[in-house]
């Protein structure tokens, strides 16, 4: 009999560690500045792109040091200005701190957050990029933000359901039956569970809302499919479009909120993006 060949998957080969060589920062070549430059060029360089630092290199894999406005301040308090305009950028230069592309992102944050950057090395040793804090910060929002959003939309949609449906309504709505346990609250539902409860009429004007249900319904079942998406993982991550709707569905429930007259502060809905 024939051995049966298990199922291929790519999902097997892919890495689950978060590389910080992942990060579009760290694909970016960095602006560069040489040691003999005068510092003039490095300051010209450092405000015209708004930036805090610049490595110090003579060739895409040769890191000689970093000059930025920290080294560049100290050197003017104790020099004096004098010092500082006639000198060259090896004479500000400090020790730089690199970090290899392989790293994960978690294990770099603490070298990120004590320098206020790190320089990315390939593996064919050449600067591959520079992540900034201000990098870091960006990268964390856009790791985190699903999350928050999805917890935010669920939240209001118990606080909107709360304190108005029994336990037996709750538990149909559920799946259960006589046979399993009694769902107790809100709390104790899932998604679909909410779409379930607000699946009749009935049931729908006990919230005393004047929108239509069959289009909140709609609108809560794709915040479900982008809710199973985030929540398994998915290795694509959250597409633009659908952390938008997460965004847009959140303000939509706060206006819902503060019209309901649930809302703590009633003089004013925030504004957001």
């Amino acid at each position: 009999m024939a051995e049966t060949q298990p199922v291929t998957d790519d999902l097997a080969a892919e890495d689950p560690t978060y590389r910080i060589g992942r990060l579009e920062a760290a694909q970016r070549p960095p602006v560069r500045v040489a040691p003999d430059a005068s510092v003039e060029r490095a300051v010209t360089i450092m405000l015209s792109k708004d930036f805090s630092q610049l490595p110090v290199m003579t060739s895409e894999r040769c890191v000689k040091g970093i000059i930025s406005w920290n080294t560049i301040g100290s050197k003017a308090m104790l020099g004096g200005h004098d010092a500082v305009n006639h000198a060259r950028v090896q004479d500000l230069m400090d020790r730089h701190h690199e970090v290899s592309s392989e790293s994960s992102l978690f294990g770099a944050i603490v070298s990120i957050v004590q320098n206020q950057y790190v320089l990315i090395r390939g593996s064919d040793r050449r600067i591959t990029g520079i992540v900034t804090v201000s990098d870091l910060s960006l990268q964390l929002q856009q790791l985190t933000e699903p999350f928050l959003r999805l917890r935010e939309i669920e939240k209001h949609i118990r606080r909107l359901l709360a304190n108005k449906f029994s336990p037996e309504e709750l538990t149909r709505a559920s799946g259960g039956n006589d046979s399993e346990r009694t769902i107790a609250s809100i709390a104790d539902l899932t998604f679909g569970g909410y779409i379930s409860l607000l699946g009749n009429d009935a049931r729908w004007k006990k919230l005393g809302v004047r929108i239509d249900r069959a289009t909140f319904c709609e609108q809560l079942e794709h915040v479900r499919n982008i809710r199973n998406d985030v929540m398994h993982f998915d290795p694509a991550g959250i597409q633009p479009t659908n952390l938008q709707y997460l965004r847009n569905f959140a303000r939509f429930l706060r206006r819902l909120d503060f019209v309901g007259g649930h809302s703590s502060h009633k003089k004013e809905l925030p504004h957001e993006k």
